[in-house]
């Protein structure tokens, strides 16, 4: 069953190209800190940005380095269903064990068209599939009732990224969802009120920087350990405000420079974050002893 802590892992660069080097050391650096599973091809990573061949030599590089040690998430969708399909059918080929599907974004679908899309994509395609929910950057939000529609008649979606931060919409879909559906959380200031509504985990932006205590957080609620998983979640509140001073994932990968783990390059139209942020971010970093 889709739970844990998932990273939602940047993509270093280098010279404008992938920085291969930098990105084995960070898979290497989840997996040390017990991160239960590795989305590639993300928002966080920055998939916008990347051309299809370069998709598929970052993926088939991250699946043959992980060896199989946690479970792969790629994202795989986009507003075009011919493309989703054809991604999505990819990440099954290269081995991949969830493929992550965002809401179709620009087009602004009814919830009518959400359900066809989706149930195109379920039809057509066989590795199990994460629905992500993020209107903040779609300029769409998936109902409940879509769905829970979605995950009652097709046994391969087998998840949600919820990122809305609606908790009665989340609630619902916890409540009304079949017993091997999973609500991940996709807002990490909500990782612990959405494992406290029934989530099952999170995939999350902040383990890019602090595997370990993400982790430590979604197993101790998972375990309704919830007083000592509250302790975890306060002590990650500024680092959580600080991966959104800016759009994500401009300051994770901002973080991660000054961490001395990758190189300071993001591809436009992202751009470096700004001096004030930058200054924010180092106090919060240093605060934390991250640097």
């Amino acid at each position: 069953m889709l739970e844990g802590s998932y990273v939602a892992l940047v993509t270093p660069f280098k010279d404008k190209e992938i920085d291969y080097n930098a990105y084995e050391k960070l898979i290497e650096f989840q997996i040390t800190n017990h991160t239960d599973g590795i989305l590639l091809c993300g928002t966080t990573g920055e998939s916008p940005a990347l051309a299809n061949d370069e998709k598929e030599r970052f993926v088939r590089f991250g699946i043959q380095k992980i060896k199989g040690r946690v479970p792969v998430m790629v994202g795989t969708g986009s507003n075009n269903i011919a493309h989703t399909i054809s991604s999505t059918t990819k990440a099954a080929e290269w081995k991949a064990d969830y493929a992550l599907v965002i809401t179709p974004y620009y087009n602004k679908p009814t919830q009518e068209g959400m359900y066809y899309y989706f149930k195109e994509v379920a039809q057509n395609t066989e590795i199990p599939i994460v629905i992500y929910n993020v209107p903040g950057r779609t300029g769409v939000n998936i109902a409940a009732n879509t769905t829970l529609r979605l995950a009652k008649e097709f046994d391969n979606i087998v998840g949600i990224k919820e990122a809305s931060g609606d908790l009665q919409q989340i609630s619902r879909i916890v409540m009304d969802a079949p017993e091997n559906f999973s609500v991940m959380s996709g807002e990490d200031a909500l990782n612990l009120p959405i494992m406290s509504c029934g989530g099952k985990g999170a995939i999350s932006v902040t383990a890019n920087i602090v595997p370990k205590l993400v982790h430590e957080l979604i197993e101790l609620a998972t375990k309704d350990k919830y007083h000592k998983a509250l302790k975890i979640h306060q002590q990650l509140v500024q680092l959580n405000y600080a991966m959104f001073l800016e759009t994500n994932p401009i300051p994770v990968k901002e973080a991660l420079y000054m961490m001395g783990m990758i190189e300071r390059e993001i591809r436009l139209p992202l751009y470096f974050i700004s001096p004030a942020n930058q200054a924010k971010l180092r106090k919060i970093l240093e605060e934390s002893k991250l640097i």
